[in-house]
């Protein structure tokens, strides 16, 4: 969990509520913010591949990290609770914003490695079209669209009101 703490420093993201664990399935299915763990605590240590390891992120921090990674103070604007978690001992942060320069919702997903963060999700979308720009295929995740679970490649499909980022086959 040392790891999932070490990436939000990184990342500039500060945690608030602590860290806690849940069913993943759970977790995923949960589009609000994560009950409140009390950090007094320590970190809480997934019991089972099944579980996530999450943290709770200041939405502040969250617009801050947006406009240092892009370079566009107020472009993206955070829409719903970010996802940042460790899963099977791998970590990962999913923001949902919206896009003031190409006018539509935009779901960003990250994975940090050794290597530094590296972007495997870009999902683009409007009640008209959504697109796509997808690297999950090595990953236990899939992205899912009206229903609909996509993992990998570019392309467009049917415009959506909502972009899950959910366990792949789920």
């Amino acid at each position: 969990m040392g790891k999932l703490r070490n990436i939000l420093l990184g990342a500039g993201v500060a945690a608030v509520g602590g860290i806690g664990t849940k069913l993943a399935v759970d977790y995923f299915r949960n589009r609000g913010k994560e009950e409140d763990v009390d950090e007094s605590a320590g970190d809480a240590e997934p019991t089972s591949t099944a579980e996530v390891a999450y943290a709770n992120v200041e939405d502040s921090s969250i617009q801050e990290f947006l406009d240092a990674s892009f370079g566009a103070p107020g472009r993206y604007v955070p829409t719903r609770a970010p996802k940042v978690f460790d899963y099977q001992d791998q970590q990962y942060m999913v923001i949902w914003t919206y896009d003031n320069q190409k006018e539509k919702n935009q779901m960003l997903a990250f994975i940090y490695t050794d290597a530094g963060r590296q972007m495997v999700a870009s999902v683009g979308y409007t009640t008209e079209a959504t697109d796509y720009n997808l690297s999950l295929e090595d990953t236990p995740f899939a992205v899912e669209v009206n229903g609909e679970q996509i993992t990998s490649g570019q392309g467009e499909t049917d415009g959506a009101d909502e972009v899950d980022f959910v366990l792949a086959g789920a």
